[in-house]
């Protein structure tokens, strides 16, 4: 991939319409990046957070589903992003004991196919994947840090462990 160095430098948030993916737009705005957001649906998405921060029409929206390889590859070749921020994928502890599948796949597959798009376009792509504490399970009230082990206890931690690991 050419990487276009003599532009500005372009974001592409996976999973924007979140309150994190809200912010982290906001901020990457503020330092001059063209901003990309994807959403598995653009049509039923809540885009709330963009609009209370001012910064939806700013925002080049796709829909594009994490789950899926072939989405995943023609929107990050099509884009050219500099850096990914992969923010997607189901969000909540309960949910995922009543939906682990949903889980797993949208986390783990997501973060796969990101990545394998990313090796086969090539080039010089920075990339963040959001973690979470729930990696750790129960750590009986004593702070985690980068040497704590994984013992995770819910299928969302489970695939965030996968996922980072």
């Amino acid at each position: 991939m050419n990487q276009r160095r003599d532009l500005k430098p372009r974001a592409l948030i996976v999973g924007v319409s979140g309150q994190d993916g809200a912010y982290l737009s906001n901020f990457l705005i503020d330092k001059g990046y063209d901003v990309f957001g994807t959403s598995r649906d653009l049509e039923a998405a809540s885009f709330n957070g963009l609009k209370y921060l001012g910064v939806d029409s700013l925002i080049t929206k796709m829909k594009m589903i994490p789950s899926d390889f072939k989405s995943v590859y023609e929107i990050i070749s099509s884009i050219q992003p500099n850096e990914i921020y992969n923010l997607s994928g189901q969000s909540s502890v309960s949910l995922s004991f009543r939906q682990p599948l949903e889980a797993v796949q949208s986390i783990v597959l997501a973060t796969i196919n990101i990545l394998e798009s990313m090796r086969l376009i090539g080039g010089d792509i920075r990339f963040y994947n959001a973690g979470s504490g729930e990696v750790f399970g129960e750590t009986q009230g004593h702070p985690s840090n980068e040497e704590t082990p994984f013992h995770p206890v819910s299928p969302y931690g489970l695939a965030k462990a996968n996922a980072i690991a």
